[in-house]
C-alpha cells in the first residue's frame, strides 16, 4: 500500500515508518523537515508545512491511507480532514491520545483530579479531534488511542485492544510501547476492523 505520515519526524512517526516499511508497504513521509530522515528503500520524504491546506493535500494525493500524527494543539481536525479529502485519500488515520478515555462511566481521563495539567490542554485538543471525526460521515476515519503511559520501548509483537475505556494490566498499569503502538496501527491499516471508531490498545 501507498501510505502517507503526517508529523514523521516523531517519535510516534518515525516507529510507524519503521513498521511499515518493516510489513513492504511504501511510506511517504510528510513533515517541515521530512528530508531529514535517512535515505531507505520504500520511503519518499516530502517537505511540508502541514499548516498550509493545499501543499498538505497536493502532498496527500495518490496514497491508500493517511496517518496523522500530528499534536492536536497544532492541526485541528478540519486542518486534516479537508487536506485528506480533497486529496482523494480513501483512508485516516489518527494518532489518538488517552485522554478521552473512559476511566469510570462518564469520567473521561482528563477530567480525573490527577490528570497533569502540562497534558491537559493536548487532551482536551484530542477529545475535540475525536468529536469532530464523529460527525464525518463521508470519511472513512479510524482514531488509535495508546495506553496513559506512551513511551519508546521494546517491539514485543503484542497487545490488546479495546474500545474506549482507558486498558491496564493486571498490576494496574496502563502501557504500551510506540513500537506495539505501530504494530496496531498497521495491523488496523492492513486489516480493517474499526471504520468510523475510536479504538485503544495496550498491555
Amino acid at each position: 500500500m501507498n501510505i502517507a505520515i503526517i508529523g514523521a519526524t516523531g517519535r510516534v512517526g518515525t516507529r510507524l515508518i519503521d513498521e511499515a516499511l518493516r510489513r513492504g508497504h511504501r511510506v511517504t513521509a510528510l513533515a517541515r523537515t521530512a528530508s531529514s530522515l535517512p535515505a531507505r528503500e520504500g520511503l519518499i520524504t516530502r517537505d511540508v508545512d502541514a499548516t498550509d491546506s493545499q501543499a498538505l493535500a497536493a502532498a496527500l494525493a495518490g496514497h491508500d491511507a493517511a496517518i496523522s500524527t500530528a499534536r492536536f494543539e497544532q492541526l485541528k481536525a478540519p486542518q486534516v480532514v479537508g487536506p485528506v479529502k480533497a486529496a482523494g485519500v480513501a483512508r485516516l488515520l489518527v494518532v489518538g491520545g488517552a485522554g478521552s478515555l473512559f476511566v469510570a462511566p462518564g469520567t473521561q481521563l482528563v477530567d480525573t483530579p490527577g490528570f497533569p495539567a502540562a497534558y491537559k490542554g493536548e487532551a482536551l485538543a484530542g477529545r475535540d479531534f475525536l468529536d469532530a471525526l464523529r460527525g464525518e460521515s463521508d470519511l472513512d476515519w479510524t482514531f488509535l488511542s495508546p495506553s496513559a503511559l506512551f513511551e519508546p520501548g521494546e517491539r514485543t509483537g503484542r497487545y490488546r485492544a479495546g474500545q474506549d475505556a482507558l486498558l491496564a494490566d493486571a498490576a494496574g498499569k496502563s502501557w504500551i510501547s510506540m513500537e506495539d503502538y505501530a504494530i496496531a496501527m498497521l495491523d488496523e491499516i492492513e486489516k480493517p476492523a474499526h471504520p468510523r471508531q475510536r479504538f485503544t490498545v495496550g498491555y
